[in-house]
């Protein structure tokens, strides 16, 4: 049999048994063209590989017995091959610098509603601030202009505010330097008085620069104004574009944390620490203090809570290094009554079946703990899903592509959409006051702010 119908052969069975293989549950709900595709495409990818692997090695031997000249007769092909690889290459990389610059002019882009300078002088962004609206990017300027309202902490707690609400945030084209960016947000939170308030939360913000306002939302009605929220952007691309940023990214929170613990020392009073991250605003702000409790000891954090964070080697360590003084929680269902003493420090909310959280290399060879063969499995992990070598990795792969199905007011607690736990979790973990009916108050406002933002910037 000639080597190309060997490979032709084997290519063909290794693809459709992976492409059999491929058909199962997954951890979230993908569009119906890709659930439809996937089977296909990577049954073909894995099958061509093995059938080209196949051919070639049989073409080998077959010229090793004497009987043929091997898979390449001539140097044409390989000449002709290396100028396509040129040519591709140049194009793919000029396409991509394009849509990159696309996507980054969008995080640059004030939505309509947003453009004018905020009113509040304890905001970022307006007239008395040392940065332009312009310069907070897209995403920056939501996140000053959501501020919490007095007559929301009125509605939700009964009491009247007890200072305003401050909010910092510096964006990435804010200045050249991340050690400038990080002077533009002390002198802010100087200007702001944010180092007056009872509470600074210091959250690091996503790639793209978001940075949510359902934690900081919580903590400004719970302390009745009495707070103030810092954060600073290092990229204006999505997440999953921007996971080289996550040393910088991480040298922003260690170098602002350096500062705010200096401007501390010299003040005979000073806020309540806390530190949140979210997705990959989670990782970052995890790589700012690899020694975990040691770090907060350091800094003087009193409580941290991080979202969803990305799964892999570090954050596994990063778990193992907090494990004697944190909690992790899928759900509020699960979280501590009553609190244990000494109360966690560190709280870690991950979803059980949040791609983002469960996806990692080691997928692709190992079966995951959260997939047993038998056994109880985490919330949202189907009972028919089940873990096979390189189909799960891929699989989980494209999970993570359709993690966050967002559709305004309606809070799922599913996959990378924490906003149905945010509430109770921020309020237990940051060691806030709320009775049931003012809980109950909180989660209505929560969702009902959510959808009017969402009317605001033309999303509902």
């Amino acid at each position: 049999m000639k080597p190309a119908a060997i490979g032709l052969g084997v290519g063909a069975a290794v693809g459709a048994a992976v492409a059999l293989a491929s058909r199962g549950p997954t951890l979230v709900e993908w569009p119906g063209p890709v659930r439809q595709a996937f089977p296909f495409v990577l049954g073909g990818l894995v099958g061509g590989a093995a059938g080209i692997k196949t051919g070639v090695s049989a073409s080998l031997l077959r010229a090793a017995a004497g009987r043929g000249r091997g898979p390449i007769t001539t140097l044409t092909p390989v000449v002709i091959g290396a100028a396509a690889a040129v040519v591709v290459g140049v194009g793919g990389s000029v396409a991509a610098r394009r849509v990159l610059g696309g996507l980054a002019e969008q995080g640059r882009d004030l939505d309509p509603v947003y453009q004018q300078t905020p009113a509040d002088p304890a905001v970022s962004g307006s007239a008395a601030s040392a940065v332009s609206i312009a310069e907070l990017g897209r995403e920056g300027a939501r996140f000053v202009n959501y501020v919490t309202p007095a007559e929301a902490i009125r509605e939700v707690t009964g009491q009247d505010p007890v200072a305003e609400p401050v909010r910092v945030f510096v964006g990435v084209d804010a200045a050249a330097t991340v050690e400038q960016r990080v002077g533009l947000a002390m002198a802010e939170l100087r200007r702001t008085g944010a180092f007056d308030r009872a509470t600074l939360i210091i959250q690091a913000p996503a790639g793209s620069g978001f940075a949510n306002s359902f934690p900081v939302d919580v903590l400004e009605v719970l302390a009745l104004g009495d707070s103030a929220a810092v954060a600073i952007g290092y990229g204006l691309l999505p997440s999953f574009l921007s996971l080289n940023k996550v040393q910088e990214g991480a040298r922003t929170q260690q170098l602002l944390l350096d500062a705010i613990r200096a401007e501390l020392q010299d003040r005979p009073t000073g806020p309540r620490l806390l530190l949140y991250g979210e997705s990959l605003g989670a990782e970052v702000q995890q790589t700012a203090i690899p020694r975990g409790p040691a770090d907060l000891d350091h800094y003087g954090i009193s409580a941290a809570l991080w979202v969803g964070t990305p799964g892999g080697e570090r954050a596994d360590i990063f778990h193992a290094e907090c494990a004697a003084e944190s909690y992790t929680v899928d759900r509020p269902e699960q979280l501590p009554d009553p609190v244990p003493t000494p109360r966690p420090r560190v709280w870690f909310l991950e979803h059980d079946g949040d791609p983002v959280v469960r996806f990692r290399p080691l997928l692709l060879l190992h079966r995951p703990a959260w997939l047993p063969r038998d056994g109880q499995r985490g919330r949202n992990v189907p009972e028919g899903m089940t873990w096979k070598p390189g189909v799960t990795f891929a699989a989980a792969f494209v999970d993570t592509m359709f993690a966050t199905h967002v559709k305004p007011g309606l809070f799922e607690s599913r996959g990378h959409d924490y906003r149905a736990d945010l509430g109770a979790v921020t309020t237990m973990a940051f060691d806030l006051r709320a009775d049931p009916a003012t809980s109950e108050r909180l989660e209505a406002y929560l969702r009902r702010t959510e959808i009017e933002r969402a009317q605001r910037l033309g999303e509902a």
